[in-house]
């Protein structure tokens, strides 16, 4: 005979329910039980409204979430243990009612008590499923802010710190010995001074080092700019509510959409933004909700959902169902919902793996395998979308494509991006010329091509600010090869010019086409200015007039031996990828 399987007895709720209806005490604290569950979750709401529009919202975000999640299940469960303990001490059930019978059932005493104890058990594991996700992030975020702290030290101060604050943390010591591509005299110099000292604390050598050490004047300097930042972000928040912000009017705590930064939204907005000043109503409302809905959420978001499960399978096991009974019940609707849902499921464990691993992520420029060339503008767990470089089309992709075909990612832990410009020039000029003409272009754009802000767009080793006593703008931070620059080529010798070509290299894959164009203007300068002259695609017949036009072009040979001294084929760069 085949073994019998435990069930749960249906007769132990029946019991209950009989019970409920011929006992007026067990009735009252029935009622009792549940409208102290509604009159909880109507506290609970208001309670969760008035947080959201308190300050410590704002300034201890994590802390806030775990009141809003905790307060409502500690008073569920004291409501519902008191319940238990109250009928428990007041023998609420008959004498006869509490024998335990032959079969080992529980009596109605005991399966009422188990009911309540279930409840209880169940929003425990509501509650932990919820609070643990909060805890991780509270990581996260803790792992962001030393992250923040070291770029801070890196980059000396953030362009919103009031003071010299990092210097009362960090003092900077000369070297002993003159550093690189300066001179002993130049060097002494500039110690005798504080805008020297400065001027020697920003230098970098030709390799890209800085130069000095640095001296830690504070026992946990981490701990000082934690309550630095602590008090730029109460500012902010202060500026916000009482209407001297940038909006013109008080910005409301608590709003949706909402109006004001949480500490993590105002760190991670500065993240974005190269840590510049967070002006206080600059942003439309729900800004900093809007751009954290387009961020990739992490595997934390299906672990309450887990946990909650694993919280009812073992209720289940308690109360006596077979779990291998309920596993084989629902594993075929669970194969067929699977089959059906079978791509939906590639898709969000591609997203899955894209924000575990770092594949891709928003604002990266990719290209796809079928060539389509564009910025990542967001990733879903069903679909990718991909803004045209140009802004003329938006493609939508299933994400799954991003980790199952070849995709090429322009940003991704890359700092060099070509920006090469070809000309051809006529067979009369001096190609040793030309190319010192052209290593000039390139130092010329290398120094005067830059952005709205005055930052370099091309990448260099020292950043030219630099020797003119000013803070580097970035252009020489995070190179990992040796590359000389500007790199100029003779390429071949073509049917009416000569072709060279020369190269330097942007910060980003888009700037590469803005660094190309002033190229094209500051060759266009000095060909003109030099004589470099650029041949029609014609053919030409001479008829003794190239001795003429040799002449022409010799009255400014000496000028431009000058250019060939300065600028000469000794130093022409060597790029990336053309190492010996």
């Amino acid at each position: 005979m085949a073994e019998e399987l435990p069930e749960v007895s249906v007769g132990e709720f029946e019991t209950v329910l009989s019970l409920l209806a011929s006992n007026e005490s067990l009735q009252i604290a029935f009622a009792i039980l549940v409208i102290g569950l509604i009159i909880i979750i109507a506290i609970y709401r208001k309670f969760s409204q008035w947080v959201q529009k308190q300050k410590f919202n704002y300034t201890r975000p994590h802390l806030s979430r775990f009141a809003r999640k905790a307060v409502l299940p500690f008073f569920a469960i004291a409501l519902v243990s008191s319940i238990n303990i109250y009928i428990q001490t007041f023998q609420l059930f008959e004498e006869e009612e509490q024998i335990q019978n032959p079969e080992g059932e529980l009596t109605a005493q005991e399966t009422f008590a188990k009911m309540l104890n279930t409840i209880n058990i169940l929003v425990i594991g509501y509650t932990v499923s919820h609070l643990i996700p909060i805890a991780l992030n509270k990581r996260d975020k803790s792992v962001l802010e030393r992250e923040d702290f070291e770029q801070w030290v890196y980059m000396r101060g953030f362009p919103d710190d009031e003071g010299d604050f990092f210097h009362k943390l960090f003092k900077w010591t000369a070297p002993k010995q003159t550093p690189e591509d300066m001179s002993d005299e130049d060097f002494q110099k500039y110690l005798q001074s504080e805008s020297g000292k400065r001027h020697l604390e920003r230098y970098r050598t030709s390799t890209g080092h800085p130069i000095g050490s640095y001296q830690q004047l504070d026992d946990n300097p981490f701990e000082k700019w934690k309550q630095f930042e602590r008090k730029k972000f109460l500012s902010y928040y202060e500026v916000c509510i009482t209407g001297k912000s940038q909006a013109g009017r008080v910005l409301r705590p608590g709003v949706i959409p909402s109006e004001i930064y949480a500490i993590d939204n105002w760190r991670e907005q500065k993240r974005l933004g190269g840590y510049e000043i967070i002006i206080p109503g600059a942003r439309p409302p729900g800004y900093a909700k809007k751009k954290s809905q387009v961020i990739p959420k992490s595997a934390k978001q299906v672990l309450p959902i887990g946990i909650f499960i694993v919280t009812a399978l073992g209720v289940a096991a308690w109360w006596g169902i077979d779990l291998v009974v309920l596993a084989t019940a629902t594993g075929g609707l669970a194969l067929g919902v699977g089959l059906a849902l079978k791509e939906t499921m590639e898709n969000y464990f591609a997203y899955i793996l894209i924000r575990k691993d770092r594949v891709v992520k928003e604002g990266d420029r990719v290209q796809l395998e079928s060539g389509y060339n564009g910025h990542v503008h967001k990733i879903t767990p069903r679909v990718t979308y991909i803004r045209h470089g140009l802004y003329e089309s938006l493609a939508i992709i299933p994400t799954r494509q991003l980790v199952s075909s070849q995709i090429i990612n322009y940003t991704k832990e890359f700092k060099l991006v070509p920006a090469t410009v070809e000309v051809g020039v006529s067979y009369l000029n001096n190609p040793r010329q030309v190319t010192a003409i052209l290593v000039k272009v390139g130092r010329r754009a290398m120094e005067e091509v830059i952005d709205s802000k005055g930052g370099h767009l091309v990448r260099q080793k020292k950043c030219p600010y630099v020797d003119k006593n000013k803070l580097s703008c970035g252009c020489d931070k995070n190179i990992t090869v040796d590359f000389g620059q500007p790199t100029v080529r003779f390429n071949k010798f073509d049917n009416s010019s000569l072709s060279f070509s020369v190269r330097v290299f942007a910060r980003t894959y888009g700037q590469q086409f803005q660094i190309k164009n002033d190229m094209r203007l500051i060759m266009y300068e000095e060909f003109k200015k030099y004589d470099i002259r650029i041949p029609w695609p014609i053919r030409t017949v001479y008829q003794g007039s190239e001795k003429r036009e040799a002449s022409e072009i010799g009255e400014l040979d000496e000028e431009r031996e000058k250019v060939v001294k300065e600028f000469g084929p000794k130093d022409i760069g060597m790029g990336p990828g053309e190492e010996d």
